[in-house]
């Protein structure tokens, strides 16, 4: 029969007849289900297992209690799954043993269940499949011995490496508070738990609200202890935290690979752990990038090879995986792409196998590659950690040779990595040296490393060959410690972005997959990575990688770099301010404030390539750096092109601390200028990339091209497009071509072009751009043709402006009136008006009335008048006013 959960049956509970077929486990979970129902009664879950005539409660005999009377278990088909299902239930460690024979003699009890068979992974002897019998011997009775239970445990995670951390304490299991939790308290977690290294450590309940004590609060461990109760931390049982505050932790998995039936550890059947049983992976597409995978997971050499058809013999247990595909770049094998735990259509004889070469003397660990990571070795076949102290750059770069790394990137220190044992101490390498052991250093083992501080390297899987420098060339890259060429689909100026910074050279000025450094001899590997630029390293790009025969070394991509810098502005928000540091024996370090002012800021700022200075700050305003102070007492006239030309104390001699490094802020660069021309709106056209002014070419060059660099520059609009170098060649790089500009671009980099640096240009071919120099709409009239215009323009208004004024005189001097046969003026003074012809006195003749009514408008007024004679009619209103 099948075992059914307890929790199957808890809707019948008091209900026996509901529950289908007969049931030992259902029969008991009713009887406790009708006492639990009783008023008052308080049950918790039946005790159903036990061992007995142990030594302790996780060694002994098998015994579960059904129908209120204990019993044993037959030992047939008895495993150490089964056993191991047993631990897991009485909250024993893992089971260490699954014995087949009473160890106690002959008991009285009856036998309540044979045949157990458990898959390993339940969380009860109930939920295995079992059969109800009497007919075994007690000489059968089934046996398990359990490790003693952790005192840690980390619960309601994903696996037995990931969860809420819980303390076993006075016999009761609490948890932990988050107060202060960080990563060196996970690591002693995942050390003590026997797991990986630590990926985080989590607070704020992430895996769900213990309900027991909280045990521990303020934990602060050093990352070197062996078990969490070794750390610091508050009293057992004080706090002042909630659930809410459950501290959590997340581990690596431990190693759930080995080889078998090799010649030594690095070679053989490839078997991995799964349910808590070994099996075999199946060898359908197996190949070296997965053979890689394995080899760096179980810390061996280069894969050397990956035999299928059980090369190393057949294996027992069941196959495991089938279909392995991993890119090389894995950590584990369980991170490569395989059908489902299990799935398979494989058969013996076809079981994978793998042959690494054997580990060299030193490695990195803890990395994202062998050649990234904390520095071990191995002395004694025992490998052991190197201190950090004295350890520079120069150690790193014997040891990234040694490995057969690329170049020394950072000489670095870690602390909550630190495990094991301490073999070398005050490591000093020239940086000529082929092995680290060449090097001085202390006696092996005998170290105490005051600060605890393991050595770290990071070293480039990447260089460039056949170059004028160690930034131009062909790229290379270390797969399987074999260098090869590259070729990759879309290289772009991204990629080469990041490989230019990951080698630590200046910006990339180009990217090319024409083979231009020469075709490679070797290897050659097809890579698909997509750059975003903002990389550190070319192995943080997403992207696959694997190799391909139709990959040719005619395609092989290079990248030209620019140099070094010798100085840079760092912990800053942009190149342009920040710390300064300077560059000297392949070494980075800062500069002391002492004297330090506007002078020296203005020798940067040029240098750098930004614009003016701004502020010369000290008194590590942009923080502390950690490198060796390099300058103290610059004195700088302003004009230097570069700051190591200005008088200064000799390298490295200072009375400086790393509080008084000095700073720079530097107004930004622009990206276009003109030059050559009579003024800043007028000359050839140069653009600022990679930190170097470069020209652009003239092919197709427009004036609505023009017109967008007018507009960035303030300039106004284009008056003409100009090509054929007529403001002269330039002598930098020729940065843009075939430029396509709507016109509305506020940038010239917003317009469509080749890639930067691609061209088929010379510079007789220098674009060039006159504006009209104010900031006024775009125009296409050429400007002989404005200048007209604005004459004809400035004589109309002349024109204008005379006419207009002449009617309002004449307006202001006569009032007319206009009669018929007769013209009747009068003046402004009223003194005298004209009646055909001739003149007469206002007042001399003021009996002497006009013949018809005078009506006069002047400005808006109406002058008094007389009313028409008895029978004379208003014969004005017919005549047109001559005024309007």
């Amino acid at each position: 029969m099948t075992l059914q959960h307890t929790r199957a049956c808890d809707s019948c509970r008091g209900y026996l007849a509901n529950c289908a077929g007969p049931s030992i486990i259902r029969t008991l979970v009713l009887l406790a289900g009708l006492w639990a129902s009783f008023p008052g009664v308080l049950v918790a879950d039946p005790v159903l297992l036990r061992l007995a005539n142990g030594s302790s409660h996780c060694t002994g005999q098998v015994e579960v209690f059904i129908e209120q009377q204990w019993g044993t278990v037959c030992n047939d088909g008895w495993d150490l799954l089964d056993a191991a299902v047993v631990c897991r239930q009485l909250g024993c460690g893992m089971a260490l043993l699954a014995s087949s024979s009473a160890q106690s003699g002959k008991r009285s009890n009856s036998f309540r269940l044979s045949s157990v068979h458990c898959s390993g992974s339940e969380g009860s002897l109930m939920e295995c499949s079992a059969q109800q019998v009497n007919d075994c011997h007690h000489r059968e009775d089934a046996g398990v011995k359990c490790a003693e239970p952790p005192q840690l445990r980390l619960v309601n995670g994903s696996g037995p490496c990931s969860g809420r951390v819980e303390l076993l304490h006075n016999e009761q299991w609490g948890t932990v508070c988050d107060n202060g939790w960080d990563l060196p308290d996970a690591e002693v977690v995942c050390w003590q738990l026997g797991c990986g290294t630590a990926i985080s450590a989590n607070g704020s309940a992430q895996f769900g609200q213990g309900s027991g004590t909280i045990w521990l609060a303020e934990v602060q461990c050093q990352g070197t202890e062996a078990t969490l109760a070794a750390c610091r931390a508050k009293p057992w049982g004080v706090h002042h935290c909630s659930h809410q505050n459950d501290a959590s932790v997340v581990c690596t998995d431990p190693t759930e690979v080995r080889l078998v039936n090799g010649s030594g550890r690095c070679s053989g059947r490839v078997e991995v752990l799964h349910e808590q049983r070994w099996g075999s992976v199946c060898d359908d597409g197996w190949d070296l990038l997965d053979a890689e995978v394995v080899c760096w997971q179980l810390g061996c050499g280069a894969a050397l090879s990956a035999p299928g058809s059980a090369h190393f013999g057949q294996g027992y247990g069941p196959f495991w995986l089938d279909r392995v595909h991993c890119t090389g770049r894995e950590a584990a094998l369980s991170e490569c792409s395989a059908a489902p735990w299990g799935a398979h259509n494989c058969s013996r004889g076809q079981e994978a196998s793998i042959v690494c070469a054997e580990p060299p003397p030193l490695r990195l660990v803890n990395g994202s590659s062998h050649c990234t990571g904390r520095v071990e070795v191995l002395h004694n076949q025992t490998w052991g950690n190197v201190c950090a102290e004295g350890w520079d750059i120069q150690d790193a770069e014997v040891l990234c040779r040694e490995l057969g790394c690329g170049v020394a990137l950072s000489a670095s220190k870690v602390t909550h990595f630190w495990r094991g044992l301490l073999w070398l101490e005050g490591v000093n390498c020239s940086g000529m040296e082929d092995t680290l052991s060449a090097c001085p250093a202390g006696s092996w083992g005998a170290h105490a490393c005051a600060h605890r501080e393991g050595a770290a390297v990071v070293c480039s899987e990447f260089q460039l060959v056949n170059g004028s420098s160690p930034c131009v060339g062909r790229v290379e890259m270390l797969h399987n410690q074999t260098w090869g060429s590259m070729c990759a689909d879309g290289w772009d100026e991204q990629d080469a972005e990041v490989l230019c910074r990951e080698l630590g050279c200046g910006l990339a000025l180009s990217a090319s997959s024409k083979a231009e450094f020469g075709q490679g001899q070797d290897s050659i590997w097809l890579v698909n990575i997509s750059c975003s630029g903002t990389e550190a390293m070319l192995s943080e790009c997403p992207g696959t990688l694997w190799r391909v025969q139709q990959c040719h070394h005619r395609e092989a991509v290079s990248v030209e770099c620019s140099d070094p810098a010798e100085l840079r502005l760092v912990n800053g928000s942009s190149p342009c301010k920040g710390r300064v540091e300077v560059l000297h024996e392949r070494r980075w370090g800062s500069v002391c404030d002492h004297s330090w002012g506007m002078e020296e800021a203005k020798v940067v700022c040029r240098q750098l390539g930004c614009g003016p200075a701004i502020s010369a700050p000290g008194q590590a305003q942009f923080g502390h750096g950690h490198d060796p102070i390099w300058m103290d007492e610059v004195d700088c006239v302003g004009t230097e092109d570069v700051l190591s030309k200005c008088p200064a104390k000799p390298w490295g001699t200072h009375e400086c601390t790393h509080s008084e490094d000095a700073s720079v802020v530097c107004s930004e660069p622009p990206t276009i200028r003109l030059v050559n021309g009579s003024s800043r709106c007028t000359g050839r056209v140069e653009v600022l990339h990679a930190q170097q002014w470069g020209t652009v070419c003239d092919d197709d060059w427009k004036l609505v091209y023009a017109d967008v660099v007018c507009r960035q520059l303030g300039c106004g609009a284009a008056i003409s497009a100009l090509g054929s170098a007529a403001f002269g060649p330039g002598a930098d790089p020729i940065w843009l071509d075939d430029v396509k500009c709507t016109g509305r671009e506020a940038t010239l980099s917003e317009c469509r072009t080749k890639a930067w640096g691609e061209h088929n240009c010379d510079h007789g071919e220098d674009a060039g751009v006159v504006c009209t120099g104010t900031a006024m709409p775009s125009s296409t009239i050429p400007l002989p043709v404005l200048l007209l215009l604005g004459l004809v323009v400035s004589l109309t208004l002349v024109l204008m402006s005379a006419a207009v004024l002449f009617l309002k005189w004449r307006r202001k001097r006569y009032k007319v009136l206009h009669h018929s046969g007769n013209e009747v003026e009068l003046n402004s003074q009223r003194t005298h008006w004209i009646q055909g012809g001739e003149h007469r006195t206002v007042k001399a003749e003021a009996t002497e009335k006009p013949p018809n009514k005078i009506v006069w408008e002047a400005k808006g007024m109406a002058l008094p008048q007389n009313k028409p004679q008895e029978g004379q009619g208003d014969n004005c209103s017919s005549l047109p006013d001559i005024a309007s």
